[in-house]
């Protein structure tokens, strides 16, 4: 059962599966990308800490370490590039309302912030 809100439609899967890095061909058997991904999901959306994941989403270190690894991996962007490219083919953004905020990023210690 499709917890609402909180896990990939077939169709969102369908189209981020062939984003994700394929598994290592050495060592135990990898844990269903798709069942990681909506326990990552679960987690940012609901804000809760890691261990309160619900266990039907695996291990909670397993997601955390997959987040971790498949942002060092780029794959957040490739999957989020993939989205809007696709958004745009289909003439559903309005880059004319696009804008960019870079207020919450906090100034380097040590360094003057030009307000």
């Amino acid at each position: 059962m499709r917890e609402q809100g909180y896990e990939l439609t077939d169709e969102q899967w369908e189209r981020i599966r062939p984003l994700l890095p394929p598994p290592a061909r050495t060592g135990r058997p990898r844990a269903d990308d798709r069942k990681v991904l909506n326990g990552i999901l679960y987690v940012l959306r609901t804000g809760c800490a890691w261990k309160e994941m619900p266990r039907k989403y695996g291990a909670y270190v397993t997601a955390w370490r997959r987040l971790k690894r498949w942002q060092e991996e780029g794959v957040w962007t490739r999957i989020w590039q993939a989205f809007l490219s696709s958004l745009d083919e289909e003439g559903k953004l309005l880059w004319s309302r696009a804008f960019l905020d870079g207020s919450f990023v906090p100034a380097k210690k040590g360094e003057k912030r030009s307000d």
